[in-house]
Formats: structure tokens, C-alpha cells, sequence
């Protein structure tokens, strides 16, 4: 004696069963969509670190000769300005020397490594007559996205600033 509850009862149950067979097949490959996804997520984040890396070692080294540019620019004496105003307790130095010194420094520096193209900005001087004042502006390449930036048009633009001052005493 079957009723027809128990009869309705287990066609439901069969087509339950049956749509969710369907939908557990609709789910299969989920996770390597989610593994794939996860994955490239995490490269672009280990290239992204590379280039960022890169780029603060060329701003290190790109400040490493602007150091040494204001260094050997904070010894050029102004013969002029040091015969005019003598000789206290600094060098005298001039914007022009300054930025003369500067550039003759970077002409015979080799670029380093990481950086295309460098040049002395024109507020390169002296604020006060005896600190020399460097700024560089280099460009630097990125190991992972560089290509993309040459690509659109751009690239990556670093600009330091250094002082140095000569004391005679």
C-alpha cells in the first residue's frame, strides 16, 4: 500500500538528488580558477617588489654621485670671490662653479649600473657662498616593467639633491 504521498515523495527526492548531482558537476574546477588567480596575484607582487627594489638601488647609486659630485664641487674654489673676500674659515664657491665642477665630475664618472642617463639640474650652485649644492637627475631602468613604461611612452625619472662644504679649520 503505497500512498501517493510516498509515491510523490520519492519523485521529489529523485529530482533533488538529481539537480544536485548537476550543480556538484557545475563546481568541479573551482579551485583551479581560485589556485590560478591566487598564483598570479602573488607573482605580480613578487615583480612588483623587484622593480621597487631596483629602483631604490638606483636612487642609492644615483645619490652616491651626487655626493661625490658635491664633494668635489665644495673644493672648487672661486679664485675671484676668494681674491675678493679672501679666505676665512671656507672655501669660497660661486653657482658657477659649482655647477661647473659638478659637471666635469659627472663626465668623467662611469654610470652605474640600473641608470641610462644622468644630467646636473640647473638649481646646482651654492645657497650661502661656501655649501655647493648638487642636484642629478637620472633615469632608471626596471628589470620586470621596464618594457611596459618604454612602451606608453615613459620611463622612471630619479632626482637626488646633495650638499657638501669645504671648512678650512
Amino acid at each position: 500500500m503505497t500512498s501517493t504521498y510516498a509515491v510523490r515523495f520519492r519523485s521529489i527526492a529523485r529530482r533533488l538528488r538529481v539537480r544536485l548531482a548537476s550543480r556538484g558537476a557545475r563546481d568541479e574546477g573551482q579551485i583551479g580558477v581560485l589556485a590560478l588567480g591566487l598564483f598570479v596575484l602573488a607573482a605580480l607582487l613578487v615583480l612588483g617588489a623587484v622593480d621597487v627594489t631596483a629602483a631604490q638601488l638606483a636612487r642609492m647609486r644615483l645619490l652616491d654621485a651626487a655626493d661625490s659630485a658635491a664633494l668635489d664641487a665644495a673644493d672648487a674654489l672661486d679664485e675671484r670671490a676668494a681674491y675678493e673676500g679672501g679666505l676665512l674659515d671656507q672655501l669660497a664657491v660661486t653657482d658657477e662653479s659649482v655647477a661647473s665642477a659638478a659637471t666635469a665630475h659627472l663626465a668623467r664618472t662611469p654610470l652605474p649600473s640600473g641608470i641610462t642617463s644622468w644630467s646636473v639640474l640647473p638649481d646646482t650652485g651654492t645657497s650661502d657662498g661656501a655649501t655647493a649644492v648638487v642636484t642629478i637627475q637620472g633615469t632608471a631602468t626596471l628589470p620586470m616593467s621596464g618594457w611596459v613604461l618604454e612602451s606608453l611612452g615613459g620611463s622612471v625619472t630619479i632626482t637626488v639633491t646633495s650638499r657638501a662644504r669645504a671648512p678650512l679649520g
